[in-house]
């Protein structure tokens, strides 16, 4: 427990003193920056509740309700950005309890394809209320900090820092013996007196309230939302991809993740050779580590010590 601390507190040092690095004044590397710390954030809160056994594809949804709550709370009585992730956090945290309730007695892809509606849903809503949302045009706010990049990367951070100390405690509390068990077979771990719902709803409440406070920074930073960008799928699967490549039921695995197929695709996005085609390319990337690496890059690494070890011992 140390060392992972140690480990993670060496890290946040690092992070921190990045701005100062040389990339300050490089405006689109401290964009990157910031994306790079709220996909973090998206990646870690959907492990949370992926540890439970569930597949959830509504985490790009709480990621544009948190937006939404930020945009129409400045829009119509003038809330801070601050105070907007204050609000984003508590409206996210009410909706996937109620949303929780009723879903999460459901198991594996019906599970699925209840969040993926849910998220059409939240579209559609956004959509048909144009008084409230700006429907197509969708909603636009003053630049968050005045468009201090350097300000918002701190800020960014401190979300992270929230998704991390979620991540750390589920795993090292005795919430993750109740966790594993309910992975491994809801009705035994119900038999043995864990409570299955109450304890799916609670980590699925938490996780929409880290993936809304992404949304609530994103809104502000970029200035401008709609139904199509707040609510786009891709943001969901994202959040899938990037712990699965990094490594599932961890907390280095989806930060791990995140920064190499998030640095990959910017690279290919950029890079003349492959600007035209990149996505092919990510996807191939992808396919090929799911393939090879069923428990994701930190169990590649993990294994591979393990056999030296095991070798050297020898």
């Amino acid at each position: 427990m140390r060392r992972e601390l140690a480990g993670w507190g060496a890290f946040l040092v690092v992070a921190a003193a990045l701005p100062w690095l040389g990339i300050a004044s490089d405006r689109y590397l401290m964009f990157l920056a910031n994306v790079m710390l709220m996909f973090m954030t998206l990646a870690l809160s959907w492990d949370v509740v992926a540890r439970t056994g569930q597949l959830s594809l509504a985490h790009g949804a709480f990621f544009g309700l948190g937006a939404y709550a930020v945009g129409i709370g400045y829009r119509s009585a003038h809330v801070p950005p601050l105070a907007g992730l204050v609000l984003a956090a508590v409206v996210a945290g009410v909706v996937a309890v109620a949303l929780g309730i009723v879903t999460l007695r459901l198991r594996g892809i019906y599970f699925a394809i209840a969040t993926l509606a849910f998220a059409e849903v939240l579209r559609t809503v956004a959509l048909q209320l144009p008084d409230l949302t700006g429907g197509n045009v969708g909603i636009s706010m003053p630049p968050l900090f005045d468009g201090d990049r350097v300000r918002s990367y701190y800020l960014a951070g401190g979300v992270f820092v929230l998704a991390v100390a979620l991540s750390v405690w589920v795993r090292r509390s005795r919430i993750q013996y109740a966790v594993t068990a309910i992975r491994a077979n809801e009705t035994v771990a119900g038999v043995v007196g864990v409570s299955v719902v109450r304890t799916k709803v609670a980590l699925f409440a938490a996780s929409a309230v880290l993936a809304a406070l992404a949304g609530a920074f994103y809104m502000p930073f970029i200035t401008h939302t709609d139904p199509a960008d707040a609510f786009d799928i891709s943001r969901s699967v994202a959040a899938l991809v990037f712990p699965i490549f990094g490594g599932l039921y961890t907390t280095v695995g989806p930060v791990v993740g995140t920064i190499l197929l998030r640095s990959l695709e910017e690279y290919l996005r950029v890079t003349p050779p492959w600007k035209d085609g990149y996505q092919v390319v990510y996807g191939l990337v992808i396919v090929v580590a799911v393939l090879f690496m069923p428990r994701g890059l930190v169990g590649l690494v993990s294994d591979r010590m393990r056999r030296a070890a095991w070798r050297s011992s020898r």
